[in-house]
């Protein structure tokens, strides 16, 4: 049985400022993915709940949007203090849905730190002003959309919901969010509604609650892409699904679209670098939450006067992570989330024993295990190399020239996070323009990144992009304002 909790798992759906049992009081099972026991039976909305739930935002915004930047903060900061105060249940929660290891869990404090910036950030949402045109003073300034319809993934729900919500309710704007039915217990904030019930009975939001959750399944996430009175949507995912959202939102209302998707990050490792240092970055990032990262470097060139030897680095680290319960926190490496993700990489093991050759792992252990594995001399056109696997799978190709390495590294549709391992700067600065990625490391990679940077993709990896300094600017749109301040006008008419 996985490990109890202290405080029982809402279910509900959340809208309106009260828990409530879906309309059509269907449920969906969540299912641990190391012993394969259901853990919670979750409400699922149906089309009625997604409407109830954007028509409760749309009554809520006019109120929400007009408390100013210090009030709506406030609430903002409580919401910090009780990620930090729940920190320990998040974390079970967390590993029952999702199968990471539970040491691995910095969720909690990632999110805390999110939700206390977010607080003060209303105030860098600025517009500019202009005497420049005679007889006129221009003005233009920064206003929320109205509801924001959020849609985050499974494998860092409560970071991907924090980065996402903190910032749309910061710019002003209420919320619809919808989270994977595959991790949803975290990521609505059901636990802490409850908890905090409990231990501020004095401390109340507004009437209206700022932000609503419903849980549609997939053939209900496009209704909200539909939705007339959804003016923003936000969505971390897959490149086809974040195409078909794109489409939704297009011949519906043309809301703004804020998309964070698929990657198929490659990592250059030139003769020069310092080989122990990037093979244990590397085969981490491969390895990190069993593969399921969208930035992680599942393609690897190494240049051909040192591949035999950073290989038999690669290989030792590699094959050294304890498999296991990820509650137990000696556990290094999780199962996949679910069969299906269990079967789609088998999938890509098949096709990559086919193409090129299997030099570690490629088996599987009992349930949803994916041992670590490594394909060397895989074609280039092989869809080992092309599509994006979410697995712990990595090919290591060679290359002879840098201008070799750049063209293998950006021949992909994918475009979210590349690295570059070198102690030649100039060759570092010249890789880090020529790499087409959103995000470029040095002699580092994913999943490592600054706070203050800007996270997202080129080409088929999204559009817009994430960060403390940059996700507020997803949930604002400009207004111009012209005031006529004496005199004769030059402008247009």
């Amino acid at each position: 049985m996985a490990a109890k909790g202290s405080e029982p798992i809402e279910t509900r759906l959340f809208i309106n400022n009260e828990f409530r049992e879906s309309s059509s009081k269907k449920t969906f099972d969540v299912v641990y993915p190391y012993t394969q026991e259901v853990v919670a039976q979750v409400h699922e909305a149906d089309v009625n709940d997604v409407n109830d739930a954007v028509a409760a935002a749309s009554a809520a915004f006019p109120a929400w949007r007009d408390l100013g930047v210090d009030a709506r903060g406030a609430y903002l900061r409580k919401v910090s203090e009780l990620f930090i105060e729940a920190n320990d249940e998040l974390a079970r929660l967390e590993t029952l849905c999702t199968g990471r290891p539970i040491s691995q869990y910095v969720d909690g404090k990632m999110s805390a730190d999110t939700w206390r910036s977010f607080a003060d950030a209303g105030w860098n949402v600025q517009g500019t002003a202009s005497t420049h045109t005679p007889g006129l003073l221009s003005l233009t300034v920064k206003e929320p959309y109205g509801v924001a319809a959020m849609i985050i993934p499974w494998n860092f729900p409560l970071v991907m919901f924090s980065m996402k919500m903190a910032a749309a309710l910061a710019a002003g704007n209420t919320v619809v969010l919808k989270s994977s039915e595959k991790a949803p217990l975290t990521a609505n904030q059901n636990y802490l509604v409850h908890r905090r019930r409990k231990t501020y009975p004095k401390s109340r939001l507004p009437s209206r609650r700022r932000q609503h959750h419903c849980r549609p399944r997939k053939p209900n996430r496009r209704r909200l892409a539909e939705h007339m009175d959804v003016r923003c949507i936000s969505f971390t995912g897959s490149s086809l699904t974040g195409q078909k959202i794109q489409a939704a939102a297009a011949k519906s209302n043309m809301k703004h679209v804020h998309t964070e998707l698929g990657g198929k990050s490659p990592a250059v490792v030139f003769e020069d670098a310092d080989l122990e240092s990037a093979a244990a970055q590397t085969q981490f990032s491969i390895r990190f939450n069993s593969g399921q990262v969208c930035v992680a470097n599942s393609r690897i060139y190494v240049q051909e006067s040192v591949a035999e030897k950073f290989t038999a680095l690669f290989r030792e680290q590699f094959a050294q992570y304890a498999l296991g319960d990820p509650l137990d926190p000696a556990t290094q490496q999780g199962p996949q989330i679910d069969v299906l993700q269990y079967k789609r990489v088998q999938e890509y093991l098949g096709i990559g024993e086919k193409d090129g050759e299997l030099t570690v792992g490629g088996d599987a252990k009992d349930g949803f295990f994916v041992k670590p594995t490594i394909f060397e001399k895989v074609p280039e056109d092989s869809r080992v190399m092309r599509e994006e696997i979410f697995g712990p799978v990595v090919a290591i190709n060679t290359f002879k020239t840098e201008e070799e390495a750049i063209k293998k590294a950006n021949d992909t549709e994918f475009g979210l996070y590349a690295s570059v391992f070198t102690k030649d700067l100039d060759r570092a600065i010249r890789l880090s323009k020529a790499l087409e990625a959103g995000t470029v490391g040095v002699n580092c990679t994913s999943p490592t990144n600054a706070k203050d940077a800007a996270f997202g993709g080129y080409k088929m990896s999204g559009t817009g992009r994430e960060g403390l300094l940059y996700s507020i600017d997803n949930f604002v749109q400009t207004k111009s304002i012209i005031i006529k301040a004496g005199g004769t006008s030059a402008g247009f008419f």
